[in-house]
């Protein structure tokens, strides 16, 4: 079940005795919670009927007897246990509790960054009784969808440059995202389409001088446009940090050395293997004729260089944005 659809039940009361969240990716973990919180207890019921234990300061027993007492002027109690990848053992204590939970109790584990063995007798338990609920992170080239769905859910609209743009400058993080298309949802009118423009405005990622303009230059072989850009990031040293740039780089690279070795080099098999939009594809198909194999394992060696520079490993004096320049250069030559 989706977190979407988790949610979607909570919305509609239809609340389950267990909810355990487990996974790499707090956001969506974080989400369930909140919905829980939102939708079971009002505000006034919430002070003697939600109750929030931490895992590193409590134990199974202290959780169990806490579940098994019964709501105080309200249909439901409920019952937080943060941190609960830091509980000594998730299985054979609460089996028993699992078997037969408390229909008034709604009992929420937030256990991040970690997974429980689905093998195990208590994870069955709670399939059956409750939700368990594995929070994924998701793979990188699915995060500009994802922006995508976010945007369209404010009743806005972006386009595919923005989009990336917003991932190459937040990353990864699901949560810092949310947070600034939230702003955005603030300051536009519905249906504003966010562009590149809007995106420098508001957010303060420069239209011109990315690591994803820095990438296209790159790929295009512009060598003017790409130190203009590498310049621009020396001077500002907050618009992107060395090891973003060469986590960047490298996998730009990385799809070029696969297309290399792809038995069907057409437009299609590309995007079917990278899992990247046809234009994408298209355009990583005329920049593998500019690096050839021999080129690509060159500037690997390159990238790990300076990486290893940035972090002082052979390099004493050179700043960042020096370093920046002559990994450029080099990659580019």
């Amino acid at each position: 079940m989706s977190a979407e659809q988790i949610i979607k039940d909570i919305r509609q009361k239809n609340f389950k005795p267990i909810y355990f969240l487990m996974g790499e990716e707090p956001y969506f973990i974080d989400m369930i919670a909140d919905a829980l919180e939102e939708n079971v207890l009002n505000e006034g019921e919430k002070e003697f009927n939600q109750t929030i234990l931490y895992g590193k300061d409590t134990d199974p027993q202290t959780i169990i007897d806490a579940a098994r007492q019964y709501p105080m002027m309200a249909e439901y109690q409920v019952i937080f246990v943060k941190e609960a990848q830091n509980i000594r053992s998730i299985g054979t204590v609460f089996e028993k509790y699992f078997e037969n939970p408390v229909s008034t109790t709604i009992l929420v584990f937030l256990h991040k960054y970690k997974n429980l063995d689905k093998r195990t007798k208590a994870v069955k338990l709670i399939k059956e009784k409750g939700v368990l609920f594995q929070s994924d992170k998701l793979k990188e080239y699915k995060i500009p969808d994802w922006v995508m769905k976010q945007v369209k859910a404010r009743k806005l609209n972006i386009t595919e440059k923005a989009a990336q743009l917003l991932v190459e400058f937040l990353g990864d993080d699901l949560s810092k995202i949310t947070n600034e298309l939230d702003k955005l949802a603030i300051v536009l009118k519905e249906g504003t389409t966010i562009n590149d423009d809007i995106i420098e405005k508001n957010i303060g990622i420069s239209k011109d001088y990315n690591i994803f303009e820095l990438t296209n230059a790159m790929r295009d072989m512009d060598k003017v446009k790409a130190q203009q850009i590498v310049r621009y990031f020396s001077q500002n040293p907050k618009s992107a940090h060395i090891t973003l740039v060469v986590a960047s780089i490298f996998g730009f690279f990385e799809k070029l050395m696969t297309i290399h070795f792809l038995p069907q080099k057409d437009q299609s098999s590309v995007a079917s293997n990278l899992r990247v939009h046809p234009f994408v594809a298209k355009q990583l198909l005329i920049a593998a004729k500019r690096y050839p194999p021999k080129k690509i394992a060159a500037n690997i060696s390159i990238l790990r260089e300076f990486d290893l520079k940035s972090k002082g490993y052979g390099n004493t004096s050179t700043t960042e944005g020096e370093l920046m320049r002559e990994m450029i250069y080099k990659l580019m030559h």
